[in-house]
C-alpha cells in the first residue's frame, strides 16, 4: 500500500498538489494516524511517506515551498488530537524524529530552504501536543489554561482558521472569568487575522 502511494505522488503529483486539498487533507490524515501504529515497521513505512509528501511538495512547486503539506499536516494532527495514541506515548514523537533525520541527511536538499521548514513543521506539532496534553492537567486554572490555549494559537501561526479557533476559545474563557479586556483583545487580534487573509486574497 505505502509503495503504490509513493508511486502515486510520483506519477500523478497535481492531483496532491494542485487544485482542491481533499487528496491531500485525507493522505495526511491516514499516514499520521499510521505514525502511531504499534508495528514498528509500519510506523518507518508511514514516516517515510510523510516525508516524501512534504518533499514532492516542495519539488512542485520548484523549490520554494511545501506549505500545502504543512497546513494539512497540521490540521491533521489537530483532528487526531483527541486519540490517546497521538497525544500520550513515544511512538508518534519516534514517527517526527524519523521525519527530521530524513530531512537532515537528503543531500540533494542540503543548499535549499527544506530542511528548515521540516524542522519547523515537527517543532509545531510537538508544541500542539505538549500544549494539549498540558490543557487536559489545568482544566479547573484558568490563567493556565488561557496561558496554554496562547501558546497553541501562536504554534498555529500559518493556519489561519485554526489559530483564529483558539483565539474564539480563549475569549470565551475571559468572558466566563469576566476579563472583559483581555476578551477583546482576543476578538481584536481575530480581527485583524481576518483582515490580513483577505487583504492577501
Amino acid at each position: 500500500v505505502f509503495s503504490n502511494i509513493c508511486m502515486s505522488l510520483v506519477k500523478f503529483p497535481s492531483a496532491f498538489f494542485k487544485g482542491r486539498v481533499n487528496m491531500c487533507a485525507a493522505l495526511c490524515y491516514e499516514i499520521l494516524k499510521c505514525c502511531t501504529s504499534k508495528v514498528s515497521s509500519t510506523r518507518n513505512e508511514a514516516s517515510a511517506l510523510l516525508y516524501l509528501l512534504m518533499r514532492n511538495n516542495f519539488e512542485f512547486t520548484k523549490r520554494r515551498t511545501f506549505l500545502r503539506t504543512h497546513l494539512q499536516i497540521i490540521i491533521a494532527v489537530s483532528q487526531l488530537i483527541a486519540d490517546v495514541a497521538l497525544s500520550g506515548g513515544t511512538r508518534f514523537q519516534d514517527s517526527l524524529l524519523i521525519i527530521n533525520n530524513f530531512a537532515n541527511s537528503d543531500r540533494p536538499m542540503k543548499a535549499t530552504a527544506f530542511p528548515s521548514e521540516v524542522k519547523d513543521l515537527t517543532k509545531r506539532i510537538r508544541t500542539v501536543l505538549m500544549a494539549t496534553a498540558q490543557m487536559k492537567e489545568h482544566e479547573k486554572d484558568p490563567e493556565m489554561l488561557v496561558d496554554l490555549q496562547y501558546s497553541l494559537a501562536k504554534s498555529y501561526a500559518s493556519t489561519p482558521e485554526l489559530r483564529k479557533t483558539w483565539l474564539d476559545s480563549m475569549a470565551k474563557i475571559h468572558v466566563k472569568n469576566g476579563d472583559f479586556s483581555e476578551a477583546a483583545m482576543c476578538y481584536v487580534h481575530v480581527a485583524a487575522l481576518v483582515a490580513e487573509f483577505l487583504h492577501r486574497k
